[in-house]
């Protein structure tokens, strides 16, 4: 079986060494090339062609930033970001992320981690999924940042939306749950840039990712989006029109306080090895009775969210939207919601926020 030829960019010789040895040690891998800056990295794709890359961000010369948005303009290539968990760091990660690449891992102590054996599975595990994305789409999907702009969205009534109405109340009192994975933040500022400020349910969201970085995914989407957005606090009483992220690393929950709707976050066991848990939240909420939730599942590796839709059906009423796999850059969590023969929309990534408004 031929081997995936991965270019390993970091500034330091000590880090190209520890990654190297990991990549190296995994029987469907080899290193075909080093770098040591930006600069450095966008010749060696030129001349090694790699497969897949992991790259630094904070390098001299030229930063990963620039050689990351150059890579995928030019010769796009599956970039995987060894990241520090710093507030720079995690930043420039989920710009990176905006710019092109695939997934990240968080080196677990800083630039120069001694310890990366820790994260060693993760390196390989995105690697190799990184590998198996579809760059067509990863650059169709690509767009320039804009300023913050009024949402335009207009859904447009036809036969099937009547349809929609007259077994969906217009008066229910309804919320938003949006699970995603590999390839999420992009989809999420997809979608979540197209709901309107004045949409009448609060959302909520588990983007699969580790603790340090959904504060700055967070962040960075709030300045983009007209709802707000938020990582979720333990407690909070929860608002229409506002977005509201699990941290990583905590399952997000909702439960009932008087008339009101507050958010739980824990640290119970992961499920099938995701804490937060896309199952976890639909599970939760499908506990509210009187609410009526739209549910969506959008690009990832895996099956989360796919194993509640029957609870999240049987308990109420649900609706279900899957990403299709026309867009999808990674087509394993809507694909295994599809089959559960439980979806009621497969959509188009840019059609999703048209999708959810039809049943607002």
């Amino acid at each position: 079986m031929k081997k995936l030829r991965v270019l390993v960019v970091d500034d330091s010789a000590f880090m190209r060494k520890l990654i190297t040895d990991i990549i190296e040690g995994h029987p469907r891998m080899e290193v075909c090339g080093i770098a040591r800056n930006g600069l450095d990295a966008i010749e060696k794709v030129k001349s090694l062609s790699p497969d897949v890359m992991t790259m630094d961000i904070e390098m001299p010369v030229m930063n990963g930033l620039e050689a990351l948005q150059r890579i995928m303009q030019e010769m796009p290539v599956p970039i995987v970001i060894l990241s520090s968990t710093t507030k720079e760091g995690t930043e420039n990660t989920m710009l990176a992320m905006q710019y092109g690449a695939i997934d990240f891992v968080a080196k677990p102590s800083g630039s120069i981690s001694l310890d990366l054996h820790k994260v060693k599975d993760d390196i390989i595990g995105k690697v190799l999924s990184a590998s198996k994305v579809n760059l067509a789409k990863m650059t169709k999907q690509e767009r320039k940042i804009v300023e913050r702009k009024p949402s335009n969205l207009i859904v447009q009534e036809n036969r099937t939306e009547k349809a929609v109405k007259s077994r969906w109340s217009k008066n229910s009192k309804k919320l938003i749950c949006i699970g995603t994975s590999t390839g999420g933040p992009r989809a999420l500022q997809e979608v979540l840039t197209a709901l309107p400020a004045n949409i009448e349910a609060p959302i909520f969201v588990v983007q699969h990712m580790p603790p340090g970085f959904t504060q700055s995914l967070a962040n960075r989407l709030d300045s983009l989006c007209d709802i707000r957005v938020k990582e979720a606090s333990d407690g909070e009483i929860v608002q229409r029109g506002t977005a509201y992220i699990a941290p990583g690393g905590y399952h997000l929950k909702v439960r009932k306080i008087g008339s009101s709707l507050a958010v739980n976050i824990d640290t119970s066991p992961a499920v099938n090895g995701h804490r937060p848990s896309v199952d976890t939240m639909f599970q939760s909420v499908s506990e509210l009775a009187d609410y009526d939730k739209v549910a969506v599942i959008m690009t990832g590796m895996g099956a989360d969210g796919a194993n509640s839709l029957q609870e999240l059906k049987s308990k109420g009423n649900a609706r279900v939207i899957a990403e299709s796999k026309n867009s999808c850059i990674v087509f394993g969590m809507p694909k295994a919601a599809i089959a559960t023969n439980l979806v009621d929309d497969v959509e188009d990534l840019d059609q999703i926020a048209p999708a959810i408004m039809k049943y607002m």
